[in-house]
């Protein structure tokens, strides 16, 4: 029985680190098969941000290329032609009134061997700061004139400026946009330059006349106002009379009455008083 048992001790002991062995090699593959799942999964990875970084690369070289493309494109559209020659003259004087007509002449000289057709007329006010932001932009004039080589043309345009814009700075910009034989566009700056919208002072308008109703209404109370004291004044100061009628027969003027009737009437009318008489009499009676 003793040597049953020895013998099933003797196999457990041989058959356990064998087992510890088979685990220990089992866990490890595992390990190193995750190991290798993690490693490819960072090399896919890699990969990936390698190809957004080529592709962010590629982008922004493409948004840069077409930011230097819009640039150059800006750039060639401003550019004028040399065998052009501009000019303007305002024919109302170099004067920019608010809310009346400003008029100019441009005039377009082809000095080439070549044909230009002169495209449009730009006009705009800009901020003085910054003369790409617009303040007040008007509507382009259409042309479409060809100028022949070694010819002129000249053209006419006119704008109002705003009311609201008076008294105050801003850059007049004038365009002039035109096309040679070969299509290539061009653009030539006539007037770059900052003025300033003076204000109308011809007539009256409704501020001005208020402030003259109002002027003339201020004046005429203070002058009421002074009457009516001075009226107060003087009538303190005149005395007023009291008519207290003929006190007796020697005020009134008879003169003017014939002397028969004037006899007449002494001779009918009694010479004492009434009331004298009524006295004698009651005096005869006691």
């Amino acid at each position: 029985m003793f040597t049953f048992s020895s013998k099933y001790f003797l196999l457990f002991l041989l058959a356990f680190p064998c087992g510890l062995l088979s685990v220990g090699h089992v866990a490890a593959d595992s390990d190193s098969a995750e190991d290798i799942v993690d490693d490819s999964e960072a090399a896919v990875d890699e990969e990936e941000d390698d190809e957004e970084v080529i592709v962010e690369e590629d982008q922004i070289q493409a948004s840069e290329g077409d930011e230097y493309d819009s640039d150059e494109a800006a750039d060639r559209l401003l550019t004028s032609h040399p065998d052009a020659d501009t000019t303007i003259v305002f024919t109302t004087r170099e004067e920019f009134p608010a809310n009346e007509i400003v008029r100019f002449l441009v005039g377009f000289t082809n000095k080439g061997s070549q044909g230009f057709t002169v495209q449009s007329l730009e006009t705009s006010f800009r901020y003085p700061q910054d003369f790409q932001i617009y303040i007040q932009n008007f509507t382009a004039l259409p042309l479409n004139t060809v100028v022949k080589p070694q010819a002129q043309a000249s053209f006419e345009y006119s704008f109002i400026p705003a009311q609201p814009m008076a008294g105050r700075p801003f850059g007049l910009v004038i365009l002039l946009n035109y096309l040679d034989t070969e299509g290539n566009v061009y653009q030539s700056a006539i007037y770059n330059q900052t003025v300033t919208i003076t204000e109308r002072e011809e007539g009256l308008d409704g501020e001005t006349m208020f402030m003259y109703v109002f002027l003339v209404g201020l004046v005429a109370l203070v002058l009421f106002g002074i009457y009516q004291v001075l009226d107060s004044r003087m009538k303190r100061r005149i005395p007023v009379k009291i008519e207290k009628g003929t006190t007796g027969i020697n005020d009134v003027d008879i003169s003017w009455i014939p002397q028969e009737t004037l006899n007449v009437m002494n001779k009918a009318s009694p010479k004492t008083p009434p009331r004298k008489r009524t006295k004698r009499a009651a005096g005869t009676d006691q």
